[in-house]
């Protein structure tokens, strides 16, 4: 009796120890410029708490586990994991760095108390920390510096501290946000500790600052609410919501009320609830008390920015406003002569489905229909937003053509107003005239110049316009050696015509193979974007051409044979390799009447119209209107 007495004592201590160790939490997110080490510094910590078993290996990037990721080495969507460290549970929300995914930043800032701004000692504060920071610094999460990369030669860990507290003061962080911990060390190398030049063995002493200067969440009284942040979705349960219990306790299988954005209420029922273990999820049936991040099964019918609330006395919570998309595109369905031999997905139909269904968990993408049912215009923040969501679909089996990307022109008071982006340009010092002059070619204003160890740091201000086509611009100026970095700023009144002009194109007078003995003797025409052999069809934009009209150019032609034999006529054909671009350089490199022919094995460049004829009316009649 007493060792049944002594068991049923165990079981209930084992259980309070255990609502205790639930209790213990710090919700926190990694934020940074791209490239600055966060993914990496996550995959550190994971280690650190021994997440895996001493055989089991998982490489590096652990958390950038979709395809894109791994090959363009950033982040795109943001992802949650959990660690357990000295009986505190830390759920860690790995970010994206680069401004186009900032919709995905805004949304789960939300989900933590406290942030790590990672900096990369090297480059110091980026256009993207600031973004970020200023984000974060306006929900009042609580700030934790770490200088990263601090093993590389002539980098400035000091100075990039007092960098990042001269940019915190700017953006009016309160005293208690400047009273900043800062950790230093190399996520490469395994290591952070209290000073740089001083390398620890681990990253034992970011998690220990982590527990000590990072808040756990505020315990308010009232029913439940909780904000659902991210959407997750599951091919055998459908759509998850994900987000932070912010009040009350979320209880497995209960009735909810379901706010939406318009004030509506929906009942719904919470199925299951899974918590974030490690690198997976787990099942309680427990209820889930505030402050942890959990993610909800079963619902219907939500939404990013939904408030899933008491079912009696529903409360909403303020919707997450995320700023404005400051660029468009037009999709359109695979009308080319090679349409369907190679995507699955051809209809516009499919197209339609896939755009609107982006839009549910990608804050900052709009999608809105045109009066052609397989044309919509698709709004995002950049060039790299939209080209990772069309390199998506193509991997998906989409076969789809989109046009040239516009930046959103706003009127205010009568005014045309138009986006204006901060850009910063590192580059050694002997480039820095060069990358200046084209930069104020379109339409840019210097507002710093810095030279630091032989590398100039510039920052201007530029027209979202004028930056689409200027990255292939400036490392052409610069040999590879600039390292550009942009983000959105203000509307500014429009600033005239750009002085920039791309030569005209070479255009695909017939259907058929692209012949070496043809393209051989084009080759003064112009640069080429086909190898010999490939199929082209008229209309095709198959190269530059190297004055500023458009060229219609016949590489399917063959040498006639005859059996005359001439010393001179035999010549083997030398041609210079053609230009291959990828997607960013593709979008930004087109006119406005040609579209990006996307498959899932090729890219081609097309005129809009294919006929010449065609082409030459459409211009006649734009002449005779101007």
């Amino acid at each position: 009796m007493c060792l049944e007495f002594g068991r049923a004592i165990s079981f209930h201590t084992f259980a309070a120890l255990k609502e205790k160790h639930t209790e213990e939490i710090r919700n926190i997110a990694v934020i940074a410029h791209v490239d600055h080490g966060k993914t990496t510094l996550v995959d550190r910590i994971l280690y650190q708490v021994k997440l895996f078993r001493d055989n089991q290996v998982m490489g590096e990037l652990i958390l950038d586990s979709n395809d894109l990721e791994r090959e363009r080495g950033i982040t795109i969507l943001s992802k949650n994991v959990s660690v357990r460290y000295k009986d505190v549970k830390i759920n860690i929300i790995d970010t994206p760095g680069h401004s186009d995914f900032g919709g995905e930043v805004e949304r789960v800032l939300n989900m933590a108390e406290g942030v790590l701004l990672i900096v990369d000692a090297f480059e110091g504060p980026m256009p993207q920390t600031r973004f970020v920071l200023q984000k974060a610094l306006e929900l009042g999460l609580k700030p934790i510096v770490v200088i990263n990369k601090v093993d590389k030669p002539n980098c400035k860990p000091e100075e990039t501290q007092e960098s990042v507290f001269d940019l915190m003061h700017s953006l009016n962080a309160t005293e208690d946000q400047l009273d900043f911990p800062t950790v230093y060390g190399s996520s490469k190398q395994g290591w952070m500790g209290p000073e740089w030049d001083n390398p620890a063995t681990d990253v034992s002493y970011l998690l220990d600052t982590i527990i000590q200067h990072i808040p756990a969440p505020r315990k308010a009284e009232g029913t439940l609410q909780m904000r659902i942040s991210s959407l997750d979705y599951s091919s055998y349960q459908g759509r998850i919501a994900v987000g932070k219990v912010n009040r009350g306790t979320l209880v497995p299988g209960s009735q909810v009320s379901l706010i939406k954005r318009d004030g509506s209420m929906v009942r719904n029922t919470v199925k299951e609830v899974y918590l974030f273990e490690g690198l997976g999820k787990e099942k309680t049936k427990k209820p889930v008390h505030t402050g942890e991040i959990c993610a909800v099964f079963g619902m219907e019918d939500f939404d990013i920015g939904d408030t899933i609330a008491d079912a009696e006395n529903p409360e909403a919570l303020p919707w997450i406003r995320v700023d404005e998309p400051t660029m468009s595109m037009l999709f359109t369905s695979n009308t080319s002569p090679f349409f369907g031999r190679e995507g699955t997905l051809v209809t516009s139909r499919q197209l339609r489905e896939r755009l609107f269904r982006e839009t549910e968990k990608n804050l900052a993408m709009r999608v809105e229909e045109t009066d052609s049912a397989d044309t919509f215009m698709v709004f995002g923040r950049g060039i790299l937003h939209l080209s990772i969501l069309i390199e998506t679909m193509r991997r998906e089996g989409f076969e789809l053509q989109v046009g040239q990307p516009r930046v959103l022109v706003k009127e205010v008071n009568g005014v045309k107003h138009e986006p204006v982006e901060a850009l910063t340009v590192q580059v050694p010092e002997e480039f820095a005239g060069k990358v200046i002059d084209q930069v104020t070619q379109r339409k840019g204003e210097i507002i710093n110049i810095e030279v630091r160890n032989d590398r100039a740091h510039l920052d201007f201000r530029i027209p979202s316009r004028g930056i689409i086509g200027l990255r292939n611009q400036v490392l052409t100026v610069t040999e590879g050696e600039a390292v550009m970095a942009h983000r959105f700023d203000v509307y500014e009144p429009w600033k005239g015509d750009l002085a920039i002009r791309r030569n005209g194109s070479l255009i695909a007078m017939e259907t058929g193979m692209a012949v070496a003995y043809a393209i051989d003797k084009l080759q003064d025409r112009g640069r080429f974007f086909i190898f010999p052999g490939e199929d082209v069809y008229m209309g095709q934009v198959i190269g530059e051409n190297t004055r500023q009209d458009d060229l219609v150019v016949n590489v399917t032609k063959t040498k006639k044979l005859t059996n005359m034999r001439a010393s001179g006529s035999d010549d083997k054909a030398i041609l210079t390799p053609p230009v291959r671009f990828s997607l960013e350089e593709a979008m930004e490199y087109i006119a406005a009447d040609e579209y990006i022919e996307i498959t899932p094995k090729s890219m081609r460049l097309r005129k809009i119209l294919l006929d010449e004829n065609d082409r030459k009316r459409a211009k006649m009649k734009t002449l005779g209107e101007g």
